[in-house]
């Protein structure tokens, strides 16, 4: 069968890359292809379609109007052709196979330490492959089949895809050791009233909820966002200001901070809900059922 008889796959994998990465060295090594064997197949691409789909320029590429029409397709496409596969091999074996999760930084590195055993006996075929991301582009990359299934703080925005509450984690308070509210055992979240809490910077779940906290005690929040956890961990106990932990940061290996104490307030503490979201047309549906009832069981 002749090129202009039929529209590869793969040609439209090279098209995406090439979109991606903006350059042809870099396209052909994300999809293990020579430089030379790319160029060729989006060239016979273009005069099969009737139209360019690439600027070439000295350094670097750019997409045409049409190319990025086609890229957008291209990829639903891609990702069509990902589910089929992916249907059939749970046709074979549903907890088996691939299972690609993305998690918020304020979750992963803490929840991975207490779930990862227990998963790994209870679904001993399931190949965990987890990546990090803030909730934003974490559910976007749920939404176009980049992800299986995204474990966040709930609610989100999180329209068109099924979620499941899986549990509550509630918030502790971070403090300089030689704070004056260091000798209490547990807290109300008036004791902040005038505090200088610390957050995280745009972007994370766990600023906005901070938040919410900082406006029914009266804290200040400091204009400094940090970038993890862990840098707000050092500068509480640097003594900069308070700040607000999720459970699972504050037990276990993380509990020991130099120059830090933590409180837990009194109930009802305020917490956050840790969910899971996937596509309602996934065909890794009981895979994400499995993974979701081992870490409800086993996260507190």
């Amino acid at each position: 069968m002749s090129y202009e008889q039929r529209l590869n796959l793969r040609d439209l994998q090279y098209l995406v890359a090439l979109a991606e990465t903006r350059h042809f060295g870099r396209a052909a090594r994300k999809c293990h292809a020579s430089q030379p064997t790319l160029s060729a197949q989006l060239k016979k691409l273009e005069e099969y379609l009737g139209v360019t789909l690439i600027e070439r320029r000295p350094r670097d590429v750019a997409l045409t109007a049409a190319g990025t029409a086609v890229v957008e397709r291209a990829r639903r496409m891609l990702r069509d052709a990902e589910d089929i596969r992916a249907l059939a091999r749970a046709s074979q074996d549903p907890l088996g196979g691939q299972l690609k999760i993305g998690l918020i930084p304020t979750l992963g590195p803490y929840l991975l330490p207490r779930v990862a055993p227990r998963l790994q006996r209870a679904l001993p075929k399931l190949q965990l492959l987890l990546h990090e991301h803030q909730t934003e582009p974490l559910i976007a990359r749920v939404r176009d089949g980049e992800l299986d299934l995204a474990l966040l703080a709930l609610p989100a925005d999180t329209h068109g895809l099924e979620t499941r509450s899986l549990f509550a984690e509630a918030f502790l308070v971070a403090m300089p050791e030689h704070h004056r509210l260091a000798a209490r055992r547990r807290l109300k979240p008036t004791d902040l009233a005038g505090e200088k809490l610390l957050l995280l910077e745009d972007g994370h779940c766990l600023r906005d909820q901070a938040l919410e906290v900082c406006r029914r005690a009266g804290t200040e929040e400091q204009d400094f966002g940090a970038t993890s956890l862990e840098t707000l961990r050092q500068m509480v106990a640097a003594g900069l200001g308070l700040t607000l932990l999720p459970r699972l940061s504050a037990e276990g290996p993380f509990a020991a901070a130099r120059g830090l104490v933590v409180r837990p307030f009194a109930p009802p503490s305020p917490s956050r809900v840790i969910g899971a979201a996937w596509r309602r047309s996934t065909t890794r549906g009981e895979a994400i059922a499995a993974v979701c009832d081992v870490i409800s069981r086993t996260a507190l």
